[in-house]
């Protein structure tokens, strides 16, 4: 049963249950997060909606995290509280989830397990198989989850890359193996199933990455998702093979690094040097390696467009690479920030331009593999919105899988026994973390934030006095009103300040004296005059003072 990245591609969260329908026992397999956008003023990050297993919590056994993008661990910080389990993770991926936890202050409070590579373990009823798979962040796993009825695979996020450059390659001999013991179900990755063909492997980026930064001047700089090591030690390397010297740019570069050293990666590339370093060297001598590929706000790249980042400069003859692709939704963003470092006279190259990018989902063609090896009774598509659900159910029904069932967010699919088949739907919303605090996405205050991020406010008080008459005029503000609608010469406020008191004289003395009465008549004379004037529907406050 899916609370998050069925439907949507993000905030991942997938509850395996096994035992009698009214009381299984249940583990959950990542807790991710996706991220906020124009239609959710003041929220960064909007987290899976948990209700139905905190109140399950006896139940649940352990979190099981396949891999360390922020989309499958992201939500464990502000979760974990509410469900106080175990959780299993691979060491890179417990590395940076230990440093979530630890900004959080969680770090000696969640019993964290390291599981290694390819290995076996058991959580109640489920017997748990990590399996090394390939993506576009270090130790990427599937998992194959036996139980007494059946096994189930969950592929997480995969790709089939014959060199992935950093760690191991997807191990198909296991994958045959597992596929003729018998899968009951796999859980399967959705999010290129539209494009034909493979996603295309890191060696490949690399040699076009060295080919391209050999042939730049100035300063270079490139960004590309923080997560992906394999890409930043290509950029490295080419870097290197330039005669560049690289600086990490931005906080999640650290941070990432940081974990990829202590995991044992990284231990062969070049040494790198400060921010401050690299502004002592030749501009043909430096290469920024940089945060910030889909135009985030506070990232480095954006800070260095906005030239406020207290170390880099760039401008005229300079160059930047965006090493990625734009997450749908981003666009604006990103083009916003690829024109900034235009109008600095700074050259822009991305996927379109060059070679510089490949994805870290498999292809049709993948999939197809992926099929054969695993060959799977039933296939449930995951990671995806509604569209590629249902293209990937019907693409595995070309595959001969004999069944494929869609389970959108909130659909208790029953596995076995008998045919696949939704059985109940449950609340499966979204929660906002908004500043410190996480609230329900219905809470009235969103709703409140996108109606002034639309058409502003005007706040209305009103002084009464014991008698219910008004004992002065009517104070009143616009908030977000363009400069000449509420310029005094334009007597708007004044007519709407006559239209209140028509409204409040209307009513009956006993109305006078009722405060929501009052409200909803001052409530419709404003809106009323506001949409002749405007056609504009503003948020309306109005406030009831008693004059003494």
């Amino acid at each position: 049963m899916p609370l998050g990245g069925c439907g949507e591609i993000g905030m991942n969260l997938s509850l395996i249950g096994f035992g009698p329908r009214e009381r299984p026992q249940w583990i959950i397999v990542d807790i991710g997060v996706t991220f906020g956008d124009l239609t959710t003023p003041g929220v960064e990050l909007i987290l899976p909606d948990i209700t139905f297993i905190e109140e399950r919590r006896k139940d649940l056994l352990g979190i099981v995290l396949t891999h360390a993008h922020e989309d499958h661990i992201g939500a464990l910080p502000a979760l974990w509280p509410r469900l106080k389990c175990p959780v299993y993770a691979t060491r890179f991926t417990a590395a940076l989830v230990r440093d979530k936890l630890s900004q959080a202050g969680l770090e000696r409070a969640v019993p964290m397990t390291i599981v290694e590579l390819g290995a076996r373990f058991g959580i109640g009823p489920f017997d748990i198989e990590y399996v090394t798979l390939t993506h576009s962040i270090p130790e990427p796993n599937a998992l194959a989850i036996r139980t007494p009825l059946g096994t189930l695979f969950h592929t997480g996020d995969w790709k089939i890359d014959s060199d992935p450059l950093i760690g191991q390659r997807t191990d198909e001999k296991r994958l045959l193996e597992i596929g003729r013991e018998g899968v009951l179900a796999m859980l399967c990755d959705s999010t290129n199933v539209f494009t034909e063909g493979e996603s295309g492997s890191e060696s490949s980026v690399r040699e076009s990455l060295v080919e391209l930064i050999a042939s730049l001047k100035g300063k270079v700089a490139v960004t590309t998702f923080a997560s992906n090591v394999a890409r930043l030690t290509s950029v490295i390397a080419a870097a290197e093979s330039a005669g560049r010297h690289v600086a990490l740019i931005g906080r999640s570069m650290h941070r990432i690094t940081g974990a990829a050293r202590e995991s044992g990666y990284l231990s062969d590339t070049a040494k790198l040097i400060s921010e401050e370093e690299a502004g002592y060297l030749p501009d043909d001598a430096v290469l920024y390696l940089c945060t910030g590929s889909q135009g985030e706000p506070r990232a480095a790249l954006s800070r260095i467009a906005a030239g406020t980042h207290p170390h880099v400069s760039l401008g005229q003859g300079d160059t930047v690479i965006f090493s990625s692709r734009i997450i749908p939704g981003n666009e604006t963003e990103i083009f916003g920030l690829q024109n900034q470092l235009a109008a600095r006279g700074v050259r822009v190259l991305t996927e379109k331009d060059h070679f510089v990018h490949v994805s870290g989902h498999p292809c049709r063609g993948e999939l197809a593999r992926m099929y054969q090896w695993i060959r799977p009774e039933i296939a449930v598509p995951v990671h995806g919105e509604l569209r590629h659900l249902q293209e990937h159910a019907a693409l595995a029904r070309e595959l001969q899988v004999p069944q494929a069932r869609v389970a959108p967010n909130g659909a208790m699919l029953r596995l076995a026994p008998g045919p696949a088949e939704i059985v109940d739907h449950v609340h499966a919303g979204r929660l906002y973390l908004d500043g410190e605090v996480l609230a329900d996405s219905g809470d009235p205050a969103f709703a409140a934030r996108r109606r002034l991020a639309g058409a502003g406010a005007i706040i209305v008080a009103l002084a009464f006095d014991r008698r219910g008459r008004l004992s002065a005029d009517p104070e009143i503000r616009l908030l977000g009103a363009p400069e000449g609608l509420a310029e005094p010469d334009a007597d708007l406020i004044e007519r709407l300040s006559d239209a209140i008191e028509r409204s409040v004289n209307r009513l009956s003395p006993d109305d006078r004296l009722d405060d929501d009465s009052v409200d909803l008549a001052v409530r419709k004379a404003v809106r009323a005059h506001l949409k002749r004037h405007w056609s504009k529907r503003p948020h309306i406050e109005v406030i009831l003072l008693e004059a003494g």
